[in-house]
């Protein structure tokens, strides 16, 4: 196979596997969450549900896709898109096996940190364009919510670039081959699974849309497909967030018998199951208490645990 057929067939493969991951994943969480919550959940359309998924996707196909006649209407239309872009363009540099990627970047964790920074634009330029109080007030919750929390995810990370000494997510997961760096960086993993549920606003750290209060925040004007678009997009950033936490602290593909390709999905998959039982386990706090927690504990622990990896790596490498 000739470079350019073998990375036309990484791009594609990864792209279809993605999304439709996320498409089932949909199926999955309320199957999960119906055995947490000890109900039924989907098991009418298709063995044991499994065609729920294609009957929701025909039904979002269908219905009225309307733009309200006071929204802006450019804005409106492109704030979706945006969230689903600069998700997917993040895995273009997540290695799922020694011999599947898209691009090996000696900048690659900047690069995926940089694409997750910029979906902020999405959720700000929904409701600033919906020209709605309830939008434009889970527009701003919801940028305050991924700028705070990127800072400690960007911290917390900092540990795991000194082990390894490179921001090339390949060697990042090749220097893990003694010790996955849960263990020597287990605070830094706390820290960076609490901020990448807050950036990914996942329950319970979904104020941007708590419905008690906003009505369904900044996408309460969205409807048929643009809504469709911000849907797909939380759950691509769940499995985001899924396959980092896999990549930077349990080894990525690393592992014994099994092919590099199945024990990363072992591991992604498990991570996946874990934010879903979060869901199902947690409440949802005030939004007060969530920005307190981020900036009188989370940031205290991520500057703490940069600081004595780094005075561990001085002492050993000196």
């Amino acid at each position: 196979m000739t470079p350019v057929a073998a990375g036309l067939l990484n791009v594609f493969g990864i792209l279809f596997a993605v999304l439709g991951m996320s498409a089932g994943l949909i199926w999955v969480e309320r199957r999960l969450l119906a055995l947490w919550q000890d109900r039924y959940g989907p098991n009418r359309v298709g063995p044991f549900g499994l065609l729920q998924v294609v009957a929701d996707m025909i039904k979002i196909f269908f219905k009225d896709d309307w733009i309200p006649a006071f929204v802006d209407k450019p804005t409106f239309v492109l704030a979706p898109m945006i969230i689903v872009i600069t998700t997917l363009l993040a895995f273009a540099v997540i290695p799922l096996a020694p011999a599947i990627g898209v691009a090996n970047l000696n900048i690659g964790l900047l690069f995926v940190l940089g694409m997750s920074s910029l979906s902020v634009y999405s959720i700000v330029l929904a409701g600033w364009s919906s020209n709605n109080k309830y939008s434009l007030l889970g527009a701003l919750r919801g940028a305050a919510q991924m700028l705070s929390y990127e800072v400690f995810m960007g911290l917390s990370l900092l540990g795991v670039v000194a082990l390894s000494g490179s921001f090339n997510l390949r060697q990042i997961v090749e220097s893990q081959k003694g010790l996955w760096f849960c263990i020597p960086q287990f605070f830094g993993f706390i820290v960076f699974v609490i901020a990448g549920i807050a950036e990914a606003r996942r329950l319970p750290f979904d104020l941007p849309e708590g419905d008690a209060e906003l009505i369904a925040g900044f996408h309460t004007e969205y409807s048929g497909l643009k809504f469709g678009l911000f849907f797909v997009g939380e759950y691509i950033g769940l499995i985001l967030i899924a396959a980092l936490i896999t990549t930077l602290f349990f080894g990525g593909w690393l592992g014994p018998w099994l092919p590099p390709i199945v024990w990363f999905l072992i591991k992604l998959l498990f991570w996946i199951a874990f934010f879903i039982l979060l869901r199902a386990a947690l409440p949802r706090p005030r939004y007060d208490q969530l920005m307190a927690y981020g900036w009188k504990v989370m940031l205290p622990v991520s500057l703490g645990n940069l600081a004595i990896t780094g005075a561990v790596v001085l002492v050993l490498y000196r």
